[in-house]
């Protein structure tokens, strides 16, 4: 561990963290899986109203265990990528089957449940566990790759130099190390942030390799912005947003008249059919999985 870099990032976030329910002292680790899995690709303003709705509906894995996958589609709203509710579904039927209906503190056993990769378990484990393990996430990598190896953004691919960097910064106290593991990720959430890091109010800054080589410009392979207009994503969600509305099971031409391109749209259908967010019946209607 090096303390040149933890406390002070340590003392940044104890002034400046932001009050989030799923931080609270009586957040359940089910709160905190929920939380991981809504905050993957969208940002925390978003989540907030869908967190509190579904904790409500679902306080615990055994509640959502309970009803149809595709109520959790419906619950899932705009927050996109909706394969991560039918994935929570998943998870919560597995904890209810396997773990009497208690989210497993063990790291493996959480890197065992359906969809639930190498980020999400260490970062269930952290935070809903105090346990100390390494927690890379976008905002993470990006500090690391500007504070310790002087460079503006990270490969796309996580290596394992950047795996080993993260582990030899962990504080060795299991409680310490959670408190890291978030504190880090909450300085490249709010301040050093992809576009326009906000370095004057860095608490590292008189240590940043980047800053302190001259802030160089990235030199890697182009990264390109993600699009969504036009695409088969927003086709997807159209359709999706018609099932959602829906009391029930809707006559195809409903689904027709949100998307005019007729081809992308089939296309887009037999996706989501695939992935099992839409559920065909044999008299030709279309239905959020039963």
């Amino acid at each position: 561990m090096n303390s040149t870099y933890t406390d002070p990032i340590l003392d940044w976030y104890a002034a400046n963290a932001r009050d989030l329910p799923w931080r609270a002292a009586d957040a359940t680790p089910w709160g905190v899986l929920v939380s991981e899995i809504m905050l993957q690709q969208t940002p925390v303003v978003r989540v907030l109203p869908v967190w509190r709705a579904w904790m409500e509906r679902w306080p615990t894995p055994a509640a959502l265990a309970a009803e149809p996958s595709g109520e959790a589609v419906r619950a899932w709203g705009r927050l996109g990528y909706p394969r991560r509710a039918l994935r929570l579904h998943e998870s919560a039927r597995a904890i209810t089957e396997r773990h009497g209906g208690e989210v497993p503190s063990s790291h493996a056993d959480l890197l065992a449940l359906p969809g639930i990769g190498s980020y999400t378990a260490a970062a269930v484990a952290s935070f809903a566990f105090r346990q100390r393990h390494a927690v890379l996430d976008t905002n993470v990598r990006r500090v690391l790759a500007r504070l310790v190896s002087g460079e503006e953004y990270p490969s796309k691919a996580q290596t394992k130099a950047e795996v080993a960097l993260a582990e030899g910064l962990v504080p060795l106290d299991p409680p310490t190390a959670a408190r890291w593991a978030v504190a880090v990720m909450e300085l490249g959430a709010l301040v050093c942030t992809a576009r326009t890091p906000r370095c004057v109010d860095c608490p590292v800054l008189a240590q940043c390799a980047w800053h302190l080589n001259g802030r160089p410009a990235y030199d890697g392979p182009p990264r390109r912005g993600q699009t969504y207009a036009g695409t088969d994503r927003q086709c997807r969600g159209r359709l999706l947003a018609v099932l959602r509305d829906a009391d029930g099971p809707v006559e195809k031409p409903a689904l027709d008249v949100v998307w005019s391109d007729a081809l992308q749209r089939e296309r887009a259908l037999d996706a989501l059919i695939a992935d099992g967010l839409v559920d065909p019946l044999d008299d030709g209607r279309y239905t959020l999985p039963t």
